[in-house]
């Protein structure tokens, strides 16, 4: 049997469906979400804001996961890396299906500058790639790390009875320390000073400013 080899042009395509569905489509989880089943739980109409902010944070966090993933794989250098950075890349997909469910269950929207997300995020993976693959999957390492904090931060922030929200971001954090270990035992070194602040600076922008637009 023919395997056809992807022109340019063909992965140019595939890669802006890829990110047409991440910013603005309807992404299809592999997995159940942890919050099915779960009852919904009664807000008020400030916390039923500050969890939707929260949530939107957080699909605008897996939305730029996607582009980071798909920038590093794009340019990856080893094959296998490659693999490994696209099926992390499929369980994200699954956190950004929940995350843009449980939007929709809070009556919430994702953030409007996802598309700006997106590109500079895509920017960044593809450069970590050119720099080596020990690079790249330190920095798939030290990004995971980041957002296991800040899930942990999240759980401590949500409306107490928000269980829904809070079984999704409790199988997110065990998923993103998943793929940390994975990176590091496939080469993934500690990036050096100042990357990892410059990085957790950028974070704390995106935050700040998804929570709201």
């Amino acid at each position: 049997m023919n395997v056809r080899t992807l022109s340019p042009f063909d992965r140019l395509l595939a890669g802006c469906e890829r990110a047409l569905e991440a910013i603005a489509g309807t992404p299809r989880a592999h997995r159940p979400s942890p919050a099915a089943g779960l009852a919904e739980a009664e807000f008020d109409e400030a916390e039923r804001r500050h969890a939707a902010g929260l949530m939107r944070i957080n699909h605008t966090g897996e939305v730029c996961a996607q582009a980071l993933y798909f920038g590093q794989a794009a340019l990856a250098r080893n094959a296998d890396n490659r693999q490994h950075l696209l099926h992390a890349a499929v369980e994200e997909t699954d956190h950004l299906a929940w995350c843009a469910e449980r939007l929709q269950q809070l009556d919430s929207r994702p953030s409007l500058l996802n598309p700006l997300w997106y590109a500079g995020s895509y920017a960044i993976g593809a450069a970590a790639a050119l720099a080596g693959d020990p690079v790249s999957l330190g920095f798939v390492v030290e990004t995971e790390r980041q957002v296991e904090a800040h899930l942990a931060e999240h759980l401590e922030k949500l409306p107490v009875q928000d269980q829904r929200s809070r079984a999704v971001l409790t199988q997110m954090q065990s998923d993103e320390i998943r793929h940390a270990q994975a990176a590091r035992q496939r080469g993934g070194i500690q990036l050096p000073f100042p990357l990892p602040q410059l990085m957790h600076a950028s974070s704390m922008v995106m935050k700040t400013v998804a929570y709201r637009l």
